[in-house]
């Protein structure tokens, strides 16, 4: 196992309205198409951006105050897995020889207006991560990074589980989405955080490299 391997297993919007935001990241936003990844630098910087994505979310949702005990408990813990991917992922892309992407500039609207609105937010995020994991995992090129993304693949699964329980939702489709989990293609994740994103175009460019 290599160094940079070893690393990645143990390495700890436009203006867009809250309801159109959270029903495009549902269901998906236009976007103008991606094409698929040509190395695994490039699947690493797409994992990256979502992961800056999600770590910025929950920095700021969890400075709003919304939640109490056991839930912020949990939600802050996942803020902190999720600052664990970027730094991880970060680290990985360096000693591969590849550039990290930047942080994207981001807007979450109304996503902080509740403790629901924060948690079902929360809930579709994971839930994308899972599947963007799982969309570009036949892209990577190297097993063993490969296999230290289906780490962090299930650590969102799980993610997504535990908000799903904390929304009081029902079991199969809820806390879990059912017998087996379905890849989302890379152009489609990108539709889905597009209201987030202030320059999504930017975004897409500097990860199709």
């Amino acid at each position: 196992m290599t160094d940079t391997v070893r690393d990645l297993i143990h390495g700890n919007a436009s203006m867009v309205a809250p309801g159109a935001a959270l029903g495009a990241l549902s269901h998906g936003f236009e976007l103008a198409s991606a094409k698929d990844f040509n190395s695994d630098v490039e699947v690493l910087n797409y994992a990256l951006t979502l992961e800056y994505l999600e770590a910025e979310f929950y920095r700021q949702g969890n400075s709003a105050g919304l939640l109490k005990g056991t839930e912020k408990k949990y939600l802050m813990q996942i803020g902190a897995d999720e600052a664990s991917h970027v730094a991880t992922v970060t680290a990985t892309i360096q000693k591969l020889g590849g550039t990290p992407v930047g942080a994207p500039a981001v807007d979450f609207g109304g996503a902080f207006e509740s403790r629901k609105s924060y948690l079902t937010t929360s809930h579709i995020f994971e839930n994308k991560g899972v599947g963007a994991y799982l969309g570009a995992a036949g892209f990577v090129k190297d097993k063993m990074i490969l296999q230290a993304a289906a780490g962090i693949f299930g650590v969102e699964a799980r993610h997504a589980a535990v908000v799903g329980n904390l929304l009081g939702l029902k079991a199969e489709g809820g806390v879990y989405m059912g017998s087996t989990e379905v890849g989302i293609p890379k152009a489609d994740v990108l539709k889905a955080v597009a209201p987030f994103l202030q320059d999504p175009a930017k975004v897409v460019a500097a990860i199709t490299l």
